[in-house]
């Protein structure tokens, strides 16, 4: 008996002690020397611009950052291309290509400042930064792409009559990139817009903050085209133009939990342009917040083209003092004057708009514009609730050429 009472003892001071050096194990400090050996002994490599030559100083560093991106492309082991904090890089237009090898992540920590000059935009007017054929590849870090647009905004058409209406470069362009991942990046101000989703597949783009001047032109947020199986969510845009565009050769877009406005919301389109033919489809807008904007949902066409835009639903979206909160336009023209008739357009089909709420700043809410020879079909409204901003002044339901459902509750209704 007290054999077996010595054994037990024994048994739960050998296990106590286990216990206690297995806890203490586990909640020592970490120690800062073995965590930076642990890393060295990983493969990471990184590629810091400063390394290559790039001095921050206001003068252009664009050899730099291409000295050091060819060094980061061609390496085998993981590798960081590193933009550091705390300073501010001048560079021309650029372009960043691939194939480079695969687990390329570049970090911004920093600021990138286009150019101040619009001399040297003469060979590609219509890029700044390009990042092209990469497979595998990430952009993130927290630090700002700023496109200096200002420069260009006042020699814009749309704010000086007197000047042509020549186009300006995008900020950020992705193009044919695959498996695709951007990830907490400021960009601002951009010579016309922000941010394009080109030819890509596989792409998640997160957090982002995306702003410029609500009377700056042409300045969309993030436009995607000809591309596929793209995710757009946690993200806030504020700008000029149209917060999200998508256009020709989309599908398996989703965009969920945006903030947009000021701005001309979300639009898909405009579709059909000189009586192309143009396909977009699959496409969900989700947990979107839509505040002081030209439009809120849209979906926008030109008479003469061809094609369809389907399979769309708009869903959970609160609108705040927005002039035409859910709007498809089969006959849309872009001049003061009427634009010719005509009697192709592109099909509109199976669009759900489901619980939106809000105000509207215009007396119609919803309008439906749709062509008289391809009326939109199969469009259903579900639990629309859509008042007048300050409740003042009446509200209606324009719809022409629309096979509608309703379900719930909606107001205005047809």
């Amino acid at each position: 008996m007290y054999l077996h009472k010595y054994l037990v003892i024994l048994l739960v001071t050998i296990l106590g002690s286990t216990f206690l050096c297995s806890s203490y194990k586990i909640h020592q400090p970490i120690n800062p020397t073995r965590n930076l050996l642990a890393q060295g002994r990983s493969k990471l490599r990184v590629v810091n611009v400063d390394h290559y030559g790039a001095m921050a100083n206001g003068k252009d560093d664009s050899a730099a950052f291409m000295e050091a991106w060819r060094s980061a492309c061609s390496s085998f082991e993981g590798t960081e291309f590193v933009v550091p904090m705390n300073k501010v890089y001048h560079l021309k237009p650029i372009t960043f290509s691939g194939p480079c090898k695969p687990n390329l992540k570049v970090k911004i920590y920093g600021t990138i400042k286009a150019s101040s000059h619009r001399s040297d935009y003469d060979e590609d007017r219509r890029h700044w930064i390009v990042f092209e054929d990469l497979e595998d590849f990430t952009v993130e870090g927290g630090g700002t792409i700023n496109g200096n647009g200002r420069i260009w905004w006042i020699k814009s058409c749309k704010i000086d009559e007197t000047q042509p209406c020549i186009g300006a470069p995008t900020a950020v362009s992705f193009k044919n990139c695959r498996n695709l991942r951007v990830n907490n990046i400021r960009i601002k101000n951009p010579q016309q817009m922000h941010l394009t989703f080109q030819d890509s597949e596989n792409v998640i783009a997160s957090n982002l903050r995306i702003i410029a001047p609500a009377n700056s032109p042409n300045t969309d947020g993030i436009h995607i085209t000809a591309s596929e199986n793209v995710q757009v969510f946690n993200s806030i845009v504020r700008t000029g133009d149209d917060c999200i565009s998508i256009v020709d050769g989309s599908r398996n877009i989703v965009v969920r939990k945006l903030t947009c406005g000021p701005g001309h919301g979300i639009s898909i389109g405009s579709l059909g342009k000189n009586n192309s033919e143009d396909r977009v489809s699959n496409i969900l807008v989700d947990q979107a917040i839509i505040s002081n904007t030209t439009n809120g949902v849209r979906i926008k066409s030109w008479q003469g083209g061809s094609g369809y835009a389907k399979n769309i639903r708009f869903q959970n979206i609160i609108m705040h003092n927005v002039t035409n909160p859910i709007i498809v336009d089969q006959n849309y023209c872009d001049r003061e004057e009427d634009c010719p008739e005509q009697y192709s357009a592109v099909q509109m089909q199976n669009v759900v708009y489901r619980n939106i709420r809000g105000t509207s700043n215009s007396e119609v809410a919803i309008n439906f514009n749709c062509s008289r020879t391809f009326p939109c079909q199969a469009v259903l409204l579900e639990n629309i609730v859509l008042n007048r901003q300050g409740n003042e002044g009446d509200m209606k339901a324009s719809c022409s050429n629309v096979m509608l459902a309703t379900r719930g509750q909606v107001f205005p209704h047809c």
